[in-house]
């Protein structure tokens, strides 16, 4: 029994003994597993309040801007503007060599002067015949006779004054004045340059307001016309304008009219908008964006850090209950600055990896850093109007 009784307890040392080192084994495995999980920021998305902006390549014009061109041909005997310089209404620009218009007034005025002496004559006549035809010396067409060589005088003398009216024109139009309040553009002639009659002068621009002319879509100008009456106040129809640089301009405008029928080959309806230049920094000719915003409610956002693309379309890595990811396709409706709006595939609640998103695979266990909602607001770039307020 003895030797029996030592082999029960040398496999009952034995087997404590395997046990005790695989639960050994087991224990720094899982602690392995655990070091090898890769700890990760990961973000619970929230329904929020947001300002989406939409942009449009923008044309900026003068609310006037005109050509002042040549009425009359001659040399070019004085420039009194600069380019570049703000003119007043009436104030005088250009002066063309007057003397030939001035001989054609003076030789209109001599005209009419003659016409008038004629009429006179032909008005003595007259009153000379009706005292002959009263005293039965001459007969009765003889007095008509004269009555018609005075309509005809007097024809000529409305004949006279009205090419002396012309003559006086054409003198005035030797010296161009500015139509209104404007700055001058180029003037591409110089002092006793040949200037034939219809030549361009220059361009006179009003710029203390512009209009911005931008193109949008069928469907961006129905989502236009609901707001608008939603929200039929003035801010509803407010505008801002981005320059070249991408700067902001400084004032806001206004969405005055809009044309009545959408362009055929780019399905587009044009819009304008309505800027004041105090400073006149926007010119004629400029180019920008227009920006329209949009307040939503109830948004899904996504940060665009956290989204991947497969043959075109959009990927998340989703946390779930185990800390496992999985991979999900979702439908953006639109981005705001560095996030995309959610229109279907994502649910407010849902946690997905924010970073890191390349260095893990399908099924994955990782240890979830959260990240909270708020802290994202630090990813809008300054100087945007767009705002995002966890609700």
């Amino acid at each position: 029994m003895k030797p029996y009784i030592k082999m029960i307890r040398y496999n009952l040392v034995t087997t404590l003994a395997l046990g005790a080192l695989l639960a050994g084994c087991s224990t720094e495995q899982k602690e392995d597993e655990q070091k090898d999980r890769q700890a990760l920021p990961v973000v619970e998305l929230t329904r929020q309040s947001t300002t989406l902006h939409r942009e449009y390549a923008g044309n900026v014009e003068a609310v006037r801007n005109v050509e002042i061109r040549a009425r009359v041909g001659g040399y070019l005997d004085k420039i009194f503007v600069d380019e570049g310089r703000q003119v007043r209404k009436g104030q005088l620009l250009f002066q063309i060599n007057p003397a030939e218009y001035q001989a054609e007034l003076a030789k209109a005025r001599a005209s009419l002067k003659s016409a008038q002496a004629e009429a006179k004559t032909a008005e003595v006549e007259l009153g000379r015949v009706k005292l002959l035809v009263e005293k039965k010396i001459v007969s009765a067409s003889e007095l008509d006779l004269a009555r018609s060589k005075v309509e005809s005088a007097r024809a000529a003398i409305e004949e006279a004054q009205s090419a002396q009216q012309n003559a006086s024109l054409r003198l005035s139009h030797a010296s161009i004045r500015a139509p209104f309040d404007g700055v001058i553009n180029r003037i591409p002639f110089k002092i006793g340059s040949l200037i034939e009659e219809g030549a361009l002068l220059t361009t006179v621009s009003d710029i203390r307001e512009v209009y911005a002319y931008f193109h949008v879509s069928e469907k961006e100008y129905l989502d236009y016309i609901k707001k608008t009456r939603n929200n039929p106040s003035s801010h509803a129809q407010e505008v801002r304008l981005l320059l070249a640089d991408d700067s902001p301009y400084g004032y806001a405008g206004k969405i005055e009219t809009m044309e009545s029928v959408f362009d055929d080959g780019s399905g587009t309806i044009a819009f304008r908008a309505r800027f004041p230049n105090p400073d006149k920094l926007l010119k004629h000719g400029a180019t920008g964006k227009v920006r329209l915003a949009n307040e939503v409610d109830d948004a899904v956002l996504v940060p665009q850090k956290a989204v991947f693309e497969i043959q075109d379309r959009n990927y998340v890595y989703v946390v779930d209950a185990a800390n496992k990811v999985k991979m999900r396709s979702f439908v953006p409706q639109s981005r705001l600055n560095q996030f995309y709006l959610v229109k279907s595939g994502l649910q407010a609640g849902e946690k997905v990896v924010y970073e890191g998103i390349q260095n893990i695979r399908e099924g994955m266990e990782i240890t979830p850093k959260p990240l909270p909602a708020d802290s994202l607001v630090s990813l809008i770039p300054s100087g945007t109007e767009s705002r995002i307020a966890t609700k």
